[in-house]
């Protein structure tokens, strides 16, 4: 017996709006930006062919088995971790997974929304032409002055928050699952216009090369973890977000087919990304193509600043930004909703506001991180800013024990005939190379990436 019986708050539409919704979710700021420059700056294709096995032996493995658990269970990711134990005589708590996965999703979306801020602020100042041949040290002025600014960060924190708000206390179907279907599109739409556009406006050969030119000697041991580490966090994974979409999946959906469609869009997307944003980058002479955060919010203002059409296309790039982390941002609190309907009986506009008020007030201290608490640094925060403690805490310690502890509870709790009954329409073959690749290759490296990073940053820190 199974619990796909269970009644829903409600159900995806179809198969493709789950696809959408769960690509959405992955889908944010660290494909748009962060991806592109780590794979050039650490051996271009090379990097990206270790990254692509890094999704097969990481990332995809433990996005079914948390959309195995979210399916199965048709509750929230606590109720559905501890129903699932319940049925198959294991202990109650394994619930703690979703418990961790909800803690982690509001934490995240406490400083993932300050910025989003910046996205906002951006596209706004964009569209009004406020960088039309901007240089440089001007673009840096201008960054280092929102940062500054508490009252504009705080303004453009409570816009995106509420953003967010909306979106979810509109329910499963006319929330979440229209939004999907409308953002994924634009989103899609958006990033092929820019592509087009830096084809014929900027270095499209240059980037190319950047991007797929096999630089093995560019390639190190710390490299490989960025991979791993990417590899892991870009699917949204271990913070039940992926586990409650999975509860509003199609019974009859094909839910390996699914999650590996939703992985090689995820990858797709971050490709498209790099080849859209780095032929403007190429063709604006002094702009590093390796320079992080700066990359979106100083050296592409520039960019777009001085380049014909640029004011126009600036402002869709930003659009896109702004996109990608609203699509994110709705998977991290849903969770945390899906728990305050399901047991504390809540109406859902009432857990959405609670939710995300919980993560905005969270979220005011990340905003004080640039500006008043800038260097508030205490010994018992790792000597890190607010901002940067809990971007730590989520990203090296919560996601990664989540993403562990799924492995463990589907490939080594449960019995196998439950991965077996979910993943019945794929080949015999294939699904006991997926367990293997569960039950013993995805746990040791992720716990391998996880204990490198913690070591290096407790090192660092001098604890």
């Amino acid at each position: 017996m199974t619990l796909q019986s269970k009644s829903l708050h409600g159900m995806w539409s179809n198969r493709w709006t789950f696809i959408l919704a769960a690509t959405g979710s992955a889908v944010g700021l660290g494909n748009i930006w962060k991806f592109p420059y780590i794979a050039g700056e650490n051996g271009g294709g090379a990097f990206v062919l270790i990254y692509l096995m890094c999704i097969a032996l990481i990332g995809i493995p433990i996005m079914i088995a948390e959309v195995l658990l979210g399916k199965r269970g048709r509750q929230n990711p606590v109720n559905a971790v501890k129903s699932i134990a319940l049925e198959n005589s294991a202990r109650t708590g394994w619930m703690h997974i979703g418990s961790m996965g909800i803690v982690a999703g509001v934490l995240i979306m406490s400083f993932y929304s300050v910025v989003a801020g910046w996205a906002l602020h951006y596209f706004v100042t964009t569209a009004s032409g406020d960088y039309a041949g901007i240089n440089g040290e001007q673009a840096g002025e201008v960054f280092g002055g929102l940062l500054a600014s508490p009252k504009i960060l705080f303004t453009w924190h409570s816009i995106f928050s509420f953003m967010t708000f909306a979106v979810v206390a509109g329910g499963v179907s006319k929330g979440l699952g229209s939004v999907a279907r409308i953002m994924m599109p634009f989103l899609l739409a958006s990033l092929v216009v820019l592509l087009g556009y830096g084809v014929f406006a900027g270095e499209f050969m240059a980037s190319v090369r950047f991007l797929f030119g096999f630089d093995f000697s560019a390639l190190s041991v710390d490299a490989v973890l960025i991979a791993l580490g990417h590899a892991f966090f870009t699917l949204s994974l271990g913070m039940g977000a992926i586990m409650a979409y999975g509860a509003y999946m199609p019974a009859k959906a094909c839910l390996g087919r699914t999650v590996i469609t939703v992985g090689l869009l995820d990858t797709v997307i971050a490709l498209m990304a790099g080849l859209a944003i780095f032929p403007i980058v190429f063709a604006s002479p002094g702009i590093e193509p390796s320079s992080g955060p700066g990359l979106l919010f100083v050296s592409l203002p520039v960019a777009f600043g001085n380049m014909a059409l640029g004011g126009l296309f600036g402002t869709l790039f930003f659009a896109l930004v702004s996109v990608a982390a609203w699509s994110s941002s709705v998977s991290l609190i849903e969770p945390g909703v899906a728990w305050l309907i399901e047991n504390k009986k809540w109406r859902r506009v009432t857990a959405s506001a609670c939710v995300t008020f919980v993560a905005w007030a969270i979220g005011i201290l990340s905003v004080l991180s640039f500006n008043v608490l800038a260097d508030f640094k205490p010994v018992w925060l790792l000597s890190f800013t607010p901002f940067d403690f809990f971007a730590f805490l989520t990203a090296q310690v919560l996601l990664p024990l989540g993403g562990v502890l799924i492995a463990i509870f589907v490939a080594w709790v449960l019995p196998r005939k439950v991965f077996d009954e979910e993943l019945s329409s794929l080949s015999e073959g294939f699904r006991t190379w997926l367990f293997f690749i569960l039950r013993y290759i995805s746990p040791l490296l992720v716990v391998m990436v996880m204990t490198l990073k913690l070591y290096e940053t407790f090192f660092s820190a001098g604890v």
